[in-house]
């Protein structure tokens, strides 16, 4: 994704670039995340109790909440890349994918799987990471985000404390909707951080 809106300004208008840029994300992942979001968005949306909840976000269907959802975050998403330079672009993507996947894995450990193992909707459970692995994605996490703040004139402290606090926050809306987590929150939670780093760092461009 990087490469595309790097290399593709060179060749195509910005609009089509990042455009392009976001198809080859959903290309190479699936839009795996993206479902989860859809598939969160329409579970917490559509209310009801725990198991309710838990229904909605295991049904294949797409729902309203989760239509509207996934616009307006491909919406901004689009618009915050759109509006930065293709290198600042492309260093947020860098630094923005690691670093998101490194803050959503905390609910791992900060939640119980809200389901039996049986019925997880994709037949896999993620397991907390060991301290070694936990390391590892902390630097693979905070490396590229450092090399971000140090080429740029980002404000540090709003990149390091707002997307943990955005995790935090969905964080406690699922402990107490549904008291744990679910492949779908994993990725609507991965999502929705990386969304913060993107328009913290083009609300400093401005």
């Amino acid at each position: 994704m990087a490469a595309t809106l790097y290399f593709g300004s060179m060749v195509f208008p910005w609009a089509v670039t990042v455009i392009a840029a976001i198809v080859v994300r959903l290309l190479i992942t699936g839009a795996l995340h993206e479902d989860g979001l859809a598939d969160f968005l329409d579970g917490f949306g559509g209310g009801g109790d725990r198991n309710r909840i838990l229904a909605i976000m295991k049904d294949s269907h797409i729902g309203t909440y989760g239509v509207l959802g996934l616009i307006l975050y491909l919406l901004l998403l689009g618009a915050a890349l759109y509006s930065m330079p293709p290198m600042i672009a492309a260093l947020t993507v860098c630094a923005a994918d690691p670093f998101s996947k490194m803050v959503s894995s905390q609910l791992v450990n900060m939640l119980p799987y809200a389901r039996r193992e049986e019925e997880a909707k994709n037949k896999a459970i993620y397991r907390k990471p060991s301290l070694a692995a936990g390391l590892c994605l902390t630097v693979q996490g905070l490396l590229p985000m450092a090399l971000l703040i140090w080429l740029t004139s980002i404000n540090w402290l709003y990149l390091i404390a707002i997307p943990p606090l955005v995790m935090y926050f969905l964080y406690l809306l699922m402990l107490r909707k549904i008291k744990g987590y679910t492949g779908d929150c994993c990725g609507a939670v991965c999502l929705l951080v990386e969304l913060s780093v993107y328009l913290i760092t083009c609300s400093q461009q401005l």
